[in-house]
């Protein structure tokens, strides 16, 4: 079993915006240092990456810019955690990338605790409900600065439900929709509907604050801290 080793780390965060200033709050309350702040105006800092003495990147940058970000520090054997969604049809290179240089890495499209446990009552659900008569839909709500559409916590939450359904050999092959909304300042909200013509089922989960992401990061560097491998949240769940 894995377990979290409690030590202070050096931690370089790419994306020094919202995420990144929450990130750094916390991991300075926990007594880590953070050596590296990269955000649009000193992107080039990345290229002297090993300069800063770095045991952990914590990567929430832009979808055009995360491939390059992680492919880096992982050649530089930086082990790197990142949350930046819209850009998954590269994680696979990425993969590939971390084994060669047998670095580690930890992806994850929400490291809200509540949310992955949100994600493990889902799975429970859509199992029980695939072989009954009901139909599906995913709602998903955030802040009109937010980049991608839909949300990659939306779209995990139908890959799950879609790999359920292979499992359970359902033969409902009904796709089912994600409804984005973007306004105000909404942290994160996602509901996942079950309905029939007699009744419904909803579940949601609704982030407060940046807080929960940012704590989440964090034990996701300090759960990869002295690992080599691929990862996901269910790791860190399953060992808490």
């Amino acid at each position: 079993m894995f377990k979290i080793k409690l030590v202070n780390m050096n931690i370089g965060i790419i994306g020094y915006g919202k995420m990144g200033k929450a990130i750094e709050k916390i991991a300075i309350q926990k007594g880590h240092n953070i050596t590296l702040k990269i955000n649009s105006k000193n992107k080039d800092d990345l290229k002297i990456v090993n300069t800063f003495n770095i045991d952990v990147a914590i990567e929430f940058s832009h979808p055009q810019s995360a491939f390059n970000n992680i492919q880096f520090c992982l050649q530089n054997n930086i082990p790197v955690v990142s949350g930046t969604t819209g850009w998954l049809n590269q994680i696979e290179k990425v993969k590939k990338t971390c084994i060669k240089y047998n670095s580690s890495f930890l992806y994850a499209p929400n490291f809200s605790i509540g949310t992955n446990i949100f994600f493990k009552i889902n799975n429970y659900i859509s199992n029980l409900m695939n072989t009954k008569n009901y139909k599906i839909s995913i709602e998903e709500k955030h802040h009109i600065m937010k980049k991608d559409k839909p949300s990659g916590t939306a779209i995990k939450i139908q890959n799950d439900i879609y790999q359920n359904m292979r499992k359970l050999h359902t033969k409902n092959t009904e796709k089912i929709p994600i409804i984005s909304k973007r306004m105000g300042q909404i942290k994160g909200e996602h509901i996942v509907k079950y309905f029939s013509e007699i009744e419904e089922i909803k579940i949601s989960h609704k982030a407060l604050s940046r807080k929960g992401f940012a704590e989440g990061a964090l034990l996701g560097a300090e759960f990869i801290y002295d690992k080599t491998g691929i990862f996901t949240m269910n790791d860190i769940i399953n060992n808490l």
